[in-house]
């Protein structure tokens, strides 16, 4: 056996099996710096036109995922690797996956769903997957929602495209719906009026439509009325909470009497007095 022979051939391998290695790196490290351009160029070319943010951000995350993709399967082609077993192998592998991951690519598919319909966008007030709030991110998997008390909410696409939707953002104005209980000896035009006066004063309070003040329903404590006042979306909660302020000193401002439940007895009991107590028998 000649050793020499042997070791001049393991060398001359070696050294062309780390050739190799050192294209693979350049290859992966040019790769990934030319994605990097290729994205950031397709970005600021997409901001220049009147395309949503949200949009742009779910284009340049497919894009970077999809050359990624082509740079690996290139750099096994590289070392000789056939592109069809690979192809075959990601088929495979991708069957295996789906069926395991069906959760998350149902999330996956309803995100594009999401970007091609665009029931909302970043930025908009929102309802959808049971949480309230202003959309922040809407990403390929998960769509990020800031609750009312400043709570970061991830939920899944596909929750959110198989629910409900309300979008409080779309329509340029919404309605505030309050309830104001009165008493039964209350004179309801009277109290109807002076709401209207004092609901339509509040700042940011539309005149078109103008507020609703009606008889809504009877309780037993007496008639209840509508405060309907119309307000623009930014102005939601201050015209809310207006709105019950006014309420209150209206009424008070009126001297209306606080709200009573009044029974009517069919067979009122009658009270005698016992030892200094009252008692009450039938009668």
């Amino acid at each position: 056996m000649n050793f020499e022979n042997i070791s001049q051939t393991l060398i001359v391998w070696f050294a062309a099996f780390g050739l190799k290695i050192l294209g693979a790196l350049a290859l992966w490290v040019i790769g990934r710096w030319l994605i990097h351009f290729s994205v950031s160029l397709i970005v600021r070319g997409l901001k220049k036109r009147p395309i949503e943010p949200t949009v742009i951000n779910y284009l340049a995350s497919t894009v970077s995922v999809l050359l990624n993709i082509t740079l690996v399967v290139a750099i096994l082609g590289y070392f000789g690797v056939q592109t069809t077993t690979f192809a075959a192998l990601i088929a495979s592998a991708g069957l295996a996956i789906g069926m395991a991951w069906s959760g998350l690519l149902a999330n996956f598919a309803a995100g594009a769903f999401l970007m091609i319909l665009r029931p909302f966008k970043v930025g908009d007030f929102i309802t959808a997957g049971g949480v309230t709030g202003t959309v922040e991110d809407i990403g390929l998997f998960v769509t990020a929602i800031d609750s009312l008390d400043n709570v970061r909410n991830y939920i899944g696409n596909g929750k959110i495209f198989a629910d409900n939707i309300q979008n409080f953002s779309t329509n340029a104005y919404r309605r505030v719906d309050l309830e104001a209980q009165l008493d039964h000896t209350v004179n309801v035009a009277d109290a109807v009026q002076r709401l209207k006066q004092g609901v339509q004063a509040i700042p940011n309070v539309m005149d078109t439509p103008p507020a609703d003040v009606e008889v809504l329903k009877f309780s037993p404590f007496g008639p209840v009325l509508a405060v309907r006042p119309y307000t623009n979306n930014q102005h939601y909660w201050q015209v809310y909470f207006d709105t019950n302020r006014v309420i209150r000193e209206k009424f008070v401002e009126a001297g209306l009497p606080t709200p009573e439940q009044h029974l009517a007895v069919s067979n009122p009991a009658f009270f005698e007095q016992q030892d200094g107590h009252s008692v009450a028998t039938a009668s």
